[in-house]
């Protein structure tokens, strides 16, 4: 299947009910509190200015259309401007050191809590770059199996290519795919409004925690400067007034802290990366992803609690009205839940195809190797050999490798050789295509068990795979190791590619040898006669006679060696055409 398709070693192999214990344990062990991130502050507006105008007594009135006169703009206007100012006044009471009113500016201490901000959330940025930026679908797949389990249990099950070929046994691909993605409706079809509320939420809450964990925080904290007047960094409210009321707007939209769900979700999805370390322990990882997520979220509480970040907004951008806006989004899981389980049915549908054409290859080739078991190369990964390395055609190899022991020496080379020794070629460029097609043929063995020892730990390849893999550094680990095993598969593509074109150029030569002509001449062997015997008395005498003459073909020597030749360019044939299936259906 694609790589988009893939859950993941570790999210893939947990049933469903281990996944709901783990969330169970995760609940249980939690700190979380399930209390507002944002502060939600009294001194929010009621009612818009205008409203608030509009309800002053009349004196009030008065008196502000007294000072519009002279400020040259509307009472609506001056009121406005009082109220600003008060908020200004009540900043500096009631939240001291953020935020000097009287120069709009931001102290110290709030630099001081934004980097303590920044720092929290870079858990979550890890996090999310290890689990929704990757897949995102089969994220939310996983998801969907913690929220609605017998959804997600009629999709696993119900779907399954092998299951409904067993009750539609006359159903060919494009009709078991069919069948698949009609069950797949049917069970999207039982996904009731509380479910789609939930997956809802669950996708608001990760598009909100996205966005903060992807914040400019440093877009910000560089317009921040050494101010000697505030022993400390300060910085013009003004200047960064848009990017504060961005993040004013993901803070509040998130106010809701992320379910054990979510957080368990994402932490299953990070944790995939260390699935294969010795000692791995989910329970004890899980616990300790819990915990970063707990003081990340405990320091966005804080931050809002100590920050009247609206205050400040409504001060620098003289707006007495100015609310957070709630940022849309989350509404499209359901899209995307929908394209990843398409994908995934249709490529379950692509691999159970792909396995019933591979048993029929395999079916045929066993004929065409006398049932002789396939010969594998004893160090590339296997079912056998996990810890060997990734080789995309090891499987062609092995087939190469059991053709000369079984097909070409005892059988084929048995027509070749005397060709090799006794054959004059009516052209060089035919000795030459024979004998490098026939050279090359023969040492097939050699080449591939040179290549077998040395992707060995012992081998060449083998020790570059294993320095590399050690590499401490995942990022570096995994750009080395993919490095040596493209150098591994370059090697087996050049014996598989040389293979190809040996036996080409071999059934090229003996499909001209097979042209039977009755004069005796032949287009590649200038001593035809040579393998194929004399002509008898009785055929010479008919030349006088204007009888029939018997070609030369088929007196009996020349019989045998045309039947011969016959059956070699048939073996020749499948050979290819086996190497070409091998290619097509992606054996490795």
């Amino acid at each position: 299947m694609a790589e988009s398709d893939k859950f993941g070693e570790l999210s893939s192999t947990l049933t469903v009910e281990e996944r709901k214990g783990l969330l169970k344990k995760l609940a249980v062990q939690s700190n979380i509190s399930k209390d507002s991130l944002y502060e939600e502050r009294s001194e929010a507006p009621q009612n818009s200015v205008e409203t608030q105008y509009q309800e002053l007594p009349w004196y009030y009135h008065i008196w502000l259309l007294f000072l519009s006169f002279f400020k040259s703009t509307s009472p609506v206007k001056v009121f406005e401007d009082g109220l600003i100012n008060k908020i200004g006044q009540e900043i500096e009471a009631k939240y001291p050191g953020y935020f000097s009113y009287k120069q709009n500016l931001l102290l110290p201490l709030f630099h001081k809590e934004l980097v303590e901000l920044k720092d929290s959330v870079r858990f979550f940025k890890d996090t999310l770059e290890s689990s929704i930026q990757r897949d995102l679908g089969a994220f939310y797949a996983f998801l969907g199996s913690l929220e609605m389990p017998d959804v997600h249990k009629r999709l696993v099950e119900e779907t399954l290519p092998a299951n409904l070929s067993a009750k539609h046994s006359e159903a060919n691909n494009a009709a078991l795919k069919q069948l698949a993605l009609g069950v797949m409706e049917d069970a999207f079809a039982a996904i009731n409004e509380d479910h789609r509320n939930t997956m809802y939420r669950n996708a608001h809450s990760l598009l909100c925690l996205k966005d903060l964990a992807f914040f400019l925080f440093d877009r910000v904290l560089y317009a921040f400067s050494t101010d000697s007047a505030v022993s400390g960094m300060s910085c013009s409210a003004s200047v960064v007034r848009e990017q504060l009321a961005l993040l004013n707007n993901i803070l509040f939209s998130m106010r809701n802290p992320p379910s054990i769900e979510l957080l368990g979700s994402l932490f299953i999805f990070v944790l995939q990366e260390k699935a294969d370390e010795a000692g791995f322990d989910i329970d004890e990882e899980s616990k300790d992803l819990l915990a970063k997520a707990e003081n990340s979220l405990i320091t966005i509480r804080e931050f809002n609690k100590a920050i009247p970040l609206t205050l400040i907004l409504r001060f620098a951008n003289r707006n007495a009205a100015l609310t957070p806006a709630e940022l849309s989004g989350g509404d499209d899981w359901f899209a995307v839940y929908r394209d990843y389980w398409k994908q995934h049915i249709e490529g379950l549908c692509e691999e159970f195809e792909k396995t019933r054409r591979q048993r029929e290859l395999l079916e045929s080739f066993r004929n065409f190797l006398k049932s002789a078991s396939l010969r594998t190369l004893e160090h590339a990964q296997s079912e056998t050999n996990p810890n060997g390395l990734p080789i995309r055609k090891s499987y062609a190899l092995s087939f190469l490798l059991t053709f000369h022991a079984v097909v070409f020496l005892p059988d084929i080379n048995k027509t070749l050789r005397p060709i090799l020794i006794e054959g004059e070629f009516s052209k060089r460029e035919y000795r030459t295509m024979f004998t490098e097609s026939y050279n090359n043929l023969m040492k097939l063995d050699d080449d591939v068990k040179k290549f077998d020892r040395d992707i060995a730990p012992t081998g060449e390849i083998g020790k570059q795979y294993a320095i590399a893999h050690a590499d401490m550094s995942l990022t570096s680990r995994r750009r080395k190791t993919q490095s040596v095993i493209e150098t591994a598969n370059d090697s087996a593509n050049l014996i598989i590619s040389e293979a190809r074109t040996a036996l080409q150029g071999m059934l090229t030569v003996l499909q001209g040898i097979a042209k039977k002509d009755p004069d005796g001449k032949n287009e590649m062997l200038a001593n035809i006669s040579k393998f194929i015997g004399k002509p008898p008395v009785a055929m010479i005498s008919s030349v006088v006679s204007n009888t029939p003459v018997v070609p030369l073909a088929f007196t009996p020597k020349g019989t045998a060696f045309f039947n011969g030749i016959n059956e070699v360019i048939k073996s020749l044939q499948d050979a290819i055409q086996i190497l070409d299936n091998i290619d097509a259906m992606g054996m490795i």
